[in-house]
């Protein structure tokens, strides 16, 4: 067109539409052959960019469509071309499978290449039958072998040893609404097609089955398949059947059907299908492979995660594990709740960098990891940096890092050791105060070895709620990090101590289930109490050799009281070992500490870092110097040391009875 909108060439499509004669369109004005496209093209003309409008665009046989016209400024070797206006008018259902070139543009290139992003099986199936129905054909399905689907279950096998292997119906798809389709050919269903059906043949050669349904065809197949829906459904129908191939293996096939009303498929169809069905292989064959990783890194990491959570009796804890979004890989988040004798408790929280089997196996190594180290008793920081140690010898063939947040709570005592390497802050909530982050001293992640890893040691009132996270509950793509974490402060606001701990974590996982792009989260909820003050006991002893006559006195008038009294004998012998070890070994006093929670511990207390071993010298496996922990380690179901900040504890447990 000109700058008036006069017609200077059009293409035959547009005369087809249009116009009766051809020769009536040149030389015509736009807005008298289009009603209100003047308007478009006069701003295109004025702002010198492409304008795009819906229109209604009337045939010369007087038919109304509702078109697309965008109009584009042009200039050329030509003085008066000004724009070129491009229509775009739907088909007429009954003339949609009338020309191969307009099946190929609206398979190939409007809409496949959209779908090539999806790795959700599913929905990718969906997807592509999508494309299929209306443009190639009224109805059709997608069928796979049911072994690449779930290779985990057995599939069904044909009764008589024939037929097709079995299939799953991963999608269907109709143009006519009709319910029958859904019902007779169920999306899910695992399969067999019986011996003498087209099914049959494409999978046995491998090739495109072109079948017409007139006359007795579909009865046919309705009567081998026993399902009497499909005569009427396919009745006088053309169906075609296209293999799909990948790596050389066939993974399936697509069936298409025609009604009566349309052109049946013919050799061109058949080409177009199956460049269709070599490209759609391509994303299955990707989908596939996908969620099979995808599985397998869940199925592993949901076998590494704890199954139960282990703390004292005064110590309630609830976590909560949500994976990644179908769009994200699962990642590496872990959490852990570790009973320690003595009635304290190890909490752990961590996120491995990265998604996939590499994370999960990562995740799990620092899991077994941290259990050991708990069970060592080490201070937070010093666990933290032995599991430093451990990424970075990980990392010496393939990078690896992590963060972690650790803590460890006496409820004997109502002390809490928090160590924290590149994690985020624990958030602590008081009873009766607002919530608030802790300033835990800053770290690098594991892995990364930068700098120490520092313990702050405080006491919490009784009540307090613990809690620790990994990101992927504060930060999102379209969310700031202070965003959620200011939204977690509000959750955890002043009161929310009484709340249950189960309502807790449904509240702070509101709103993050429609994340498409969700990272794998991680959550350890505990309230945190002291144990009854009546079942711990504590005595501080001169360093004298009477000490330990006075220690037996001291345990036996306790057990007494408690109960347990026929525990007396064996828990004195190891007490007198234990404070004589003390006072060997160690200057100034000592404490013996006596804690039922569990299990009956007795802990001895001194001024020595030194940790006691048993010995095994040459020529005598009792030595004079290690009998006391022999004798320890026959009474007692288990022993250990841990270090204090004033030096060391020695603890025995035995059950109760």
């Amino acid at each position: 067109m000109d700058a008036s909108g006069k017609i200077l060439q059009f293409d035959r499509n547009a005369a087809a539409v249009l116009a009766e004669n051809p020769e009536d369109l040149l030389g015509a004005r736009l807005g008298e052959v289009i009603s209100g496209a003047q308007d478009p093209l006069d701003e295109a003309l004025r702002f010198e960019r492409e304008r795009t409008t819906m229109l209604t665009v009337e045939t010369w046989q007087g038919a109304s469509y509702d078109a697309v016209v965008t109009v584009h400024p042009m200039s050329g070797s030509t003085p008066d071309l000004a724009a070129l206006a491009l229509i775009r008018v739907p088909v007429p259902l009954a003339d949609r499978f009338l020309d191969p070139a307009v099946i190929r543009r609206a398979l190939l290139e409007d809409s496949l290449p959209r779908l090539g992003a999806t790795l959700d099986l599913e929905l990718l199936a969906r997807g592509l039958m999508s494309v299929l129905v209306p443009h190639f054909c009224n109805s059709g399905g997608l069928l796979m072998l049911e072994s690449l689907v779930d290779a985990d279950e057995p599939p069904p096998q044909p009764e008589d040893g024939e037929g097709t292997p079995a299939l799953r119906r991963m999608a269907v798809a109709s143009d006519d609404g009709d319910q029958s389709w859904d019902a007779t050919f169920p999306t899910g269903e695992v399969f067999t097609y019986p011996p003498g059906t087209p099914y049959v043949r494409c999978m046995e050669t491998g090739a495109p089955v072109l079948v017409g349904l007139g006359g007795e065809g579909a009865a046919r197949i309705a009567e081998n398949w026993r399902r009497p829906p499909v005569a009427d459904l396919l009745k006088g129908a053309s169906m075609l059947i296209l293999p799909i191939f990948a790596d050389g293996a066939m993974l399936g096939f697509f069936v298409c059907t025609r009604n009566v009303a349309h052109r049946p498929f013919d050799a061109y169809d058949i080409e177009i299908g199956m460049e269709f069905a070599s490209r759609a292989a391509i994303f299955i064959e990707s989908a596939r492979r996908y969620g099979r990783e995808r599985a397998t890194a869940l199925t592993l990491q949901r076998a590494m995660l704890p199954t139960d959570l282990s703390a004292p009796s005064s110590v309630e804890v609830h976590h909560r594990y949500l994976p990644g979004s179908r769009l994200i890989e699962v990642g590496g988040d872990w959490y852990e709740s570790i009973a320690l004798p003595g009635g304290r408790v190890a909490l752990v929280v961590g996120d491995v960098a990265g998604h996939g089997v590499r994370a999960a196996v990562t995740m799990g190594r620092l899991r077994t990891a941290i259990h050991t180290l708990a069970q060592l008793e080490l201070p937070p920081a010093e666990a933290l940096e032995r599991l430093d140690s451990l990424m970075q010898t990980l990392g010496e063939r393939e990078p690896h890092f992590a963060t972690c947040a650790y803590v460890v709570y006496d409820a004997v005592s109502g002390r809490c050791e928090v160590a924290s390497a590149g994690h985020l802050p624990p958030l602590l909530a008081p009873p009766d105060a607002d919530a608030a982050f802790l300033d835990v001293p800053p770290a690098p992640p594991l892995g990364v070895g930068d700098g120490p890893v520092v313990t702050r040691e405080f006491t919490v009132e009784d009540g307090t709620l613990l809690f620790l996270y990994t990101d992927g509950l504060v930060e999102n793509r379209a969310r700031d990090i202070d965003d959620g974490l200011a939204r977690l402060r509000r959750t955890f606001a002043r009161g929310a101590a009484a709340r249950p701990l189960e309502d807790l974590c449904q509240a702070t996982l509101d709103g993050v289930f429609d994340d498409q792009h969700r990272d794998d989260i991680a959550m350890l909820v505990a309230r945190l109490r002291r144990i009854p003050a009546d079942d711990h006991v504590a005595w501080e002893l001169p360093a004298h050799p009477a000490a330990v006559r006075r220690a037996r006195g001291l345990i036996r008038a306790r057990l007494k009281q408690w109960g347990l009294a026929e525990l007396s004998p064996a828990t004195e012998l190891l007490a007198s070992e234990l404070v004589t070890n003390a006072l060997t070994h160690a200057d100034g006093r000592v404490t013996v500490r006596l804690v039922r929670e569990g299990g009956l511990v007795c802990e001895v207390f001194d001024s020595s870092d030194g940790r006691p071993r048993i010995r095994h010298d040459e020529g005598d496996d009792l030595a004079e110097t290690g009998r006391g922990l022999h004798v320890v380690g026959r009474l007692a179901r288990r022993w250990g040391v841990r270090r204090t900040a004033g030096g060391k504890a020695v603890w025995c447990e035995q059950e109760l009875p």
